[in-house]
């Protein structure tokens, strides 16, 4: 493991530890407007959702780590508080990617990446046509996070509206991810899609209470097969299979293949018996890996 102090980095080098390491990110494509009408319309992957009630979404803008410069979406925010935030789909990235060019003041990043101007119900700033989500927002605050290259300035946003395109979601209104294919940031020219393979499920601790690793069998917990994640999911049950049950599953014939051919093979009796509970951990059957695990031979 090796130590990292900003201090003993330049700004720039620390800056590419942190956005390399803090990953991936959502990316605020933000909409925004000046007091002559200007529009300006820019990526910002330093981003998130705050609060549902009041709904607030905060990204920031920072000043630029070569010349301590600001931002046209500061400027402009700062002059007309009002902002439209889109969420970054696959189909839009490389649009999003070509309006992050640093175009001088008042040039249209809307014309500029070959992106759609819709007006907007609430706020001045348009939204994009294009983007299967988007967020009218109320500026409510700008909170400057220092005055050197780097720094930050948190532009806190009360969504006032929000619209999403009806094919992102799915028969029970809810927004199907498969479908919305959304992009995050990495750290340099990288970038993930939320999407196919990578996708996938844990249930929530929310409404149960689990029995935690610490009361997982100490043999099954020190396993040399089993992962941290595995053991996170077996600790996710509020309890184990009794003895009934587990009696019963041993009748199973694999448990009675496996009995026959590792009988005088303890160590491998106990090594297969995690690759088995592994298996089907991995599928999403808790209860069938807790069953194969508490097998005694």
């Amino acid at each position: 493991m090796k130590t990292f102090y900003p201090k003993d980095l330049s700004t720039q080098e620390f800056h590419g530890l942190l956005q390399g390491s803090i990953a991936p990110r959502p990316i605020a494509f933000a909409s925004t407007i000046d007091k002559e009408g200007n529009v300006n319309l820019s990526p910002f992957s330093f981003f998130n959702l705050f609060s549902t009630n009041p709904a607030i979404l905060i990204f920031s803008p920072s000043r630029r780590v070569r010349d301590n410069t600001t931002k046209h979406t500061l400027e402009n925010v700062l002059e007309v508080p009002e902002v439209v935030i889109h969420v970054v789909h696959f189909g839009l990235v490389e649009q999003m990617s070509l309006a992050s060019t640093e175009y001088g003041k008042g040039v249209s990043e809307f014309d500029k990446a070959g992106l759609t101007p819709v007006p907007s119900l609430e706020v001045k700033p348009p939204r994009v046509k294009e983007a299967h989500i988007a967020f009218e927002c109320r500026v409510n605050e700008v909170k400057s996070l220092g005055d050197q290259g780097g720094a930050g300035n948190l532009v806190i946003c009360e969504v006032l509206v929000a619209h999403v395109n009806e094919e992102v979601m799915d028969d029970h209104g809810v927004i199907d991810p498969y479908k919305l294919d959304a992009v995050a940031r990495l750290g340099g020219d990288w970038y993930s899609r939320a999407s196919g393979d990578s996708l996938f499920k844990i249930p929530k601790p929310i409404r149960t209470l689990g029995i935690g690793v610490d009361q997982i069998p100490e043999e099954i917990r020190n396993s040399t097969i089993l992962t941290g994640n595995n053991l996170g999911r077996l600790g996710n049950v509020e309890q184990l299979p009794n003895s009934a049950q587990i009696e019963e599953f041993g009748k199973s014939e694999m448990i009675q293949e496996m009995r026959v051919r590792f009988k005088n093979d303890p160590d491998s009796w106990i090594d297969h018996l995690h690759l088995a509970a592994k298996a089907e951990l991995e599928e999403g059957d808790v209860e069938k890996a807790w069953l194969i695990l508490l097998q005694k031979q």
